[in-house]
């Protein structure tokens, strides 16, 4: 290729190089005007030589070699979908919570007069006091540091099952923990098991940081003292946990602390129903609902912003019509909670709250404690007349949430038994005490 184009070069050189001159010429007639040459036909300019072509077929054949760029497959397709997806998540994620952050109603105190219910609350197991959403976690610590000055070993332990969100990270420290109480009970005649070195590299990386870990090596007999450790040149001073000797007598209080320690559990705030009946009323379709059924938290989002990454990751290369409908249900998830309403064939209607995600047996569960007779089998259709079959089905799931008014009815086949042996009776299928409290819907 290269000669190919210096002979087409050469050419061009002796083309504009000028009129040529003999050598046997004198100046004289070297000076002498020439009459130019009458133009004639133009000759086409010979082709390439067999070199030049011969470099021009291989140039061309190391083109044709070079590998083509693959065409994306469906999956890459799938794949490049999931992350824009993904993408414009996470970007109205950070919008969202940036609104919350800035948002200048955050915080204010809505009407309850207007609307259904007034927020959603949660009841502290320890003490039962009901307090709103956004009160439950300071209520429930504060329940704890009460409960420390009565017990403060199941204290310590609530602490560090509750207020630790790193499940690895606790599992790990009740394990180290344990392992030390084991080696005293096992050993109880050497004194080294009695004592625990706080700067220990496993005590720092396992256990020091865990909240509530200190306080349980306090509550169950331990205590700290300065001692003296040997070294290549004179002894040093390091920070011990040291087990008292009226512990140290009572071995068996300590393996019952360490039963305690494994099988404590979180402790959680209860979920409020705000069980209400209502008069009958044609607005018992209409929902008035506050923001805390709708707004998710920053750490809310970012979770829900986890939990959808991963899933999507998982499933990006299997992506079948079963997990593109989940996909679409995950939209429901911007609704934490769901308000139900329930209306009877009397017309009397039975309110609740529930978690977006709870299944449809609760439900029914929280349906039935309200019936006189709690025995008797019932169906519960939902918007649109469908029954509500799959009790295992999440109420989101079945299109429940925000809000719903759903139908209830007794079970027609013992219903007709009822009839033919002359029990029926008339009256609500509400306990008497729940109609004490109806109200106006409003």
């Amino acid at each position: 290729m290269k000669k190919f184009f210096q002979e087409i070069k050469a050419d061009l050189q002796f083309k504009t190089a000028g009129p040529g001159q003999k050598l046997s010429e004198s100046p004289r007639e070297r000076a002498a005007p020439k009459e130019k040459p009458k133009p004639g036909p133009s000759k086409s300019r010979l082709g390439p030589t067999d070199e030049a072509q011969m470099a021009a077929a291989a140039a061309l054949a190391r083109l044709e070699q070079k590998p083509k760029a693959r065409p994306l497959s469906s999956q890459d397709a799938i794949r490049n979908q999931v992350k824009k997806e993904l993408m414009a998540e996470a970007a109205a994620s950070d919008q969202g919570a940036s609104a919350e952050r800035k948002s200048p109603t955050a915080g204010v105190e809505e009407d309850p007069s207007l609307l259904s219910v007034s927020g959603v609350y949660f009841v502290c197991p320890l003490t039962g006091v009901t307090v709103r959403k956004d009160q439950r976690e300071k209520q429930i610590r504060q329940a704890i540091l009460e409960h420390a000055t009565k017990d403060p070993v199941a204290a310590s332990v609530m602490e560090i099952h509750t207020f630790n969100r790193d499940r690895e990270k606790v599992k790990l420290g009740i394990e180290t923990i344990t392992k030390y109480l084991d080696n005293i009970h096992l050993h109880p005649e050497e004194e080294k098991y009695r004592k625990i070195k706080l700067q220990n590299k496993v005590f720092q990386e396992r256990i020091h940081s865990l909240e509530g870990a200190h306080k349980f090596f306090e509550a169950v007999g331990f205590q700290r003292a300065t001692l003296s450790v040997p070294g290549q040149g004179k002894p040093s001073r390091r920070v011990f946990y040291v087990l008292k000797e009226d512990a140290v007598a009572t071995l068996e209080a300590l393996v019952a602390h360490k039963e305690a320690l494994l099988s404590g559990q979180p402790v959680r705030a209860r979920l409020d129903r705000q069980r209400r009946v209502f008069k009958p009323s044609p607005q018992a379709s209409r929902f008035e609902l506050p923001s805390d059924f709708f707004n998710l938290t920053a750490e809310e989002l970012k979770r829900e912003q986890r939990l959808r990454t991963e899933a999507v990751e998982k499933a990006s290369m299997l992506r079948t019509k079963a997990m593109r409908e989940k996909e679409e249900q995950r939209e429901l998830r911007k609704y934490n909670y769901a308000l139900l309403r329930v209306r009877f064939p009397d017309g009397y209607i039975l309110q609740g709250t529930f978690y977006a995600r709870e299944p449809v047996s609760a439900l029914y569960e929280f349906v039935r404690d309200a019936l006189q007779n709690d025995w008797q089998p019932f169906e519960l259709l939902g918007p649109g007349g469908h029954k509500l079959t799959d009790e295992s089905a999440a109420l989101n799931e079945r299109g429940l949430v925000p809000s719903s008014l759903l139908t209830f009815a007794w079970d027609a086949d013992v219903m007709a038994d009822i009839k033919a042996s002359g029990g029926e009776r008339a009256g609500s299928a509400l306990k008497p005490d729940l109609l004490l409290t109806v109200q106006e819907l409003s």
